[in-house]
């Protein structure tokens, strides 16, 4: 098989991975940096240009996309599926998964365990906000932060306060969430892929740190998770549509909660916690899928 991968690092970790997997399983995998294409939009005959050439036919495409060229990547991999190239996972979900509160509104109604979450744009609502979400201390979080950036741990009803009024000033959006005390600074990663879990990993965060995130200085083991916490992160990425994704989970007193769903999860970590070859499932899923026009959304919505 013919594979492209839309990411800007061919050297990271994870994009290297799928690199080894796709050769060792016979296939030829092209990395192509997503800010370098350019798309002749045009009518029956969309084209994807690269370098001054244009783009052979593919049997696939991995979108890496990363969040802060989210937009143009998104329109890249649209004029992909336009094309008929199976997408691992399709744009119009990595867009729901990217818009922290769209997913977090798609989860709730799918009744997904979530910590209680509260969002409103009228600095005059703050307190209600607050108390909303069971009081100080409450997260408040950006919502287009990524990798425990712009999220922020409110101690008391004052500090509180004061955060979400400075980020409401700044014209930032952010939603304030409940504090998970009893999870102690640790998360659970769960690898979904082909509405599978093939992997989980427990995340603790840095000594004083309550955010878990591996590049804030946290730590990883691997995990066996309960059967409720692998049926959560199965129904959180297909609500989403996601095919492969890592889904972000608390224990609470009342069962696994559902923090984030990440459509273009690190391998490192967690192959290097579970000792399970990751990029290795992911090549074989598109093996077992791809077939030509298969995208169900086809560019659209």
């Amino acid at each position: 098989m013919k594979i492209a991968m839309l990411a800007r690092n061919a050297n990271l970790y994870s994009h290297r991975r799928l690199v080894e997997a796709a050769k060792a399983r016979g296939h030829e995998l092209e990395i192509i940096n997503t800010l370098r294409c350019y798309m002749n939009i045009a009518s029956r005959r969309p084209e994807v240009w690269y370098n001054g050439e244009k783009l052979p036919r593919f049997d696939a495409v991995i979108p890496r996309i990363g969040a802060s060229v989210t937009f143009y990547g998104l329109a890249v991999l649209r004029q992909f599926e336009m094309m008929g190239v199976y997408p691992v996972n399709e744009s119009v979900a990595i867009g729901r998964s990217r818009d922290k509160l769209r997913s977090m509104q798609l989860l709730a109604r799918d009744g997904i365990g979530l910590p209680v979450t509260t969002f409103a744009h009228d600095p005059k609502q703050t307190e209600e906000v607050i108390r909303l979400a069971g009081g100080a201390p409450v997260v408040v979080k950006l919502l287009e932060g990524t990798q425990g950036i712009g999220v922020v741990l409110a101690d008391t009803e004052r500090s509180a306060k004061s955060v979400i009024e400075a980020f409401r000033g700044a014209g930032v959006n952010i939603m304030a969430q409940e504090f998970i005390r009893e999870a102690g600074g640790s998360d659970i990663r769960a690898l979904v892929i082909g509405g599978k879990v093939v992997a989980a990993m427990q995340r603790s965060g840095a000594k004083g740190e309550f955010r878990s995130n591996l590049h804030r200085g946290g730590s990883a083991k691997a995990v066996k998770i309960t059967p409720e916490e692998r049926a959560t992160a199965i129904r959180a990425a297909k609500t989403l549509g996601l095919n492969v994704c890592g889904v972000d989970m608390l224990r609470s007193n009342h069962g696994p909660v559902v923090m984030e769903v990440n459509s273009s999860p690190g391998l490192e970590g967690v192959e290097k916690a579970t000792g399970r070859d990751i990029a290795g499932k992911i090549i074989e899923f598109i093996e077992k899928n791809a077939k030509d026009g298969k995208t169900r959304t086809k560019g659209k919505g």
